[in-house]
């Protein structure tokens, strides 16, 4: 079954978060992708970001890093992209 966008997200904004991993998983891979450049950003900068599609911008950015597809570096002071989480889509 494809990932199907327009059940999560309105104009631009997710609307209904997923209950479970794999829809969730999905969501947050596609949001990744259209979000963010492989090059390092901030905390404050992934912020920016992702509030522009989710008020608890912080939920999106931890689960972001517990599916690893975002990576700190070793202090936590960057975060970067990792594309090799793209394969499911």
């Amino acid at each position: 079954m494809e990932f199907n966008k327009d059940k999560w997200i309105k104009d631009g904004m997710i609307v209904n978060m997923p209950k479970k991993q794999k829809d969730k998983y999905e969501l947050f891979v596609y949001l990744a992708s259209i979000c963010f450049d492989e090059r390092k950003y901030t905390e404050k900068e992934i912020n920016e970001i992702l509030k522009k599609y989710y008020a608890d911008f912080c939920y999106l950015r931890r689960f972001m890093v517990d599916f690893k597809l975002l990576k700190r570096t070793d202090d936590g002071s960057e975060y970067f992209f990792d594309k090799s989480g793209l394969d499911c889509i």
